[in-house]
C-alpha cells in the first residue's frame, strides 16, 4: 500500500532561472534552497542541458523550475482557459492575504481579487513566466470543511453523470 508522507517538489518550467528565482525571492519571499544543472536528463539519458531550481514555500513545501535552453519557447495550453492550470499558497489569514496583495501591488505586480470561495479567500497574479499564482486565507468553520467532505464523493458521482454543477455545495457561493 503507498502512503503518500508529502509533496516532495512541484515542478514547471521557466523562460530564465535567475529572473525566476529573483522574481519568487523579491515577490514572495521564497528562497532559492537548490540548484541542479545538466547535459543530460538522468531518467531518459536524453542530452538536453537544464537547469533545475528549488525554491523554499515554507513549511517543507517547494517549489521548482526547469529552464530547458534548447526546447521550444514555452507556451500554456491553449485548449485550457488560463484561470484554470495554477498553484495555490496558503496565507495565515485575510489580512495576511490584504497584506501581500499591497505588497504585490507596491513591486508592480497586477493582481485580482480577493475573491471569496465560501471557505477561503484568495488573489490571484501571474509570474514572470505566465504561471498563474494564487494565495488563499481559509476562513471557513470545522462544520463547513466537514460537510464539504461528506458530499464530495456524491458531487463527482452526479457530475460524472450530468456533467451540470451539483447543488449539494452551492451554499459556498451563496453566502459573502
Amino acid at each position: 500500500m503507498i502512503k503518500i508522507e508529502k509533496i516532495h517538489h512541484v515542478a514547471y518550467r521557466c523562460n530564465d532561472a535567475k529572473e525566476t528565482a529573483q522574481w519568487y525571492q523579491d515577490k514572495l519571499n521564497m528562497k532559492l534552497v537548490l540548484a541542479i544543472a545538466e547535459d543530460e536528463v538522468p531518467s531518459t539519458k536524453a542530452p538536453d542541458p537544464y537547469m533545475h531550481i528549488f525554491l523554499d514555500a515554507g513549511m517543507g513545501n517547494v517549489l521548482a523550475f526547469f529552464e530547458l535552453p534548447n526546447s521550444p519557447t514555452m507556451d500554456r495550453d491553449q485548449n485550457t482557459p488560463q484561470w484554470v492550470q495554477h498553484f495555490a499558497m496558503q496565507v495565515e489569514n485575510v489580512d495576511a492575504l490584504v497584506a501581500a496583495k499591497a505588497s504585490l501591488e507596491a513591486k508592480g505586480v497586477s493582481v485580482l481579487g480577493p475573491t471569496h470561495h465560501g471557505v477561503f479567500k484568495s488573489i490571484y497574479f501571474f509570474d514572470p513566466n505566465g504561471h498563474r499564482l494564487e494565495l488563499a486565507a481559509n476562513i471557513g468553520t470545522t462544520e463547513q470543511y466537514q460537510q464539504l467532505h461528506s458530499v464530495a464523493q456524491d458531487m463527482v458521482d452526479e457530475w460524472a453523470e450530468t456533467k451540470k454543477a451539483p447543488r449539494h455545495a452551492a451554499w459556498l457561493h451563496e453566502q459573502s
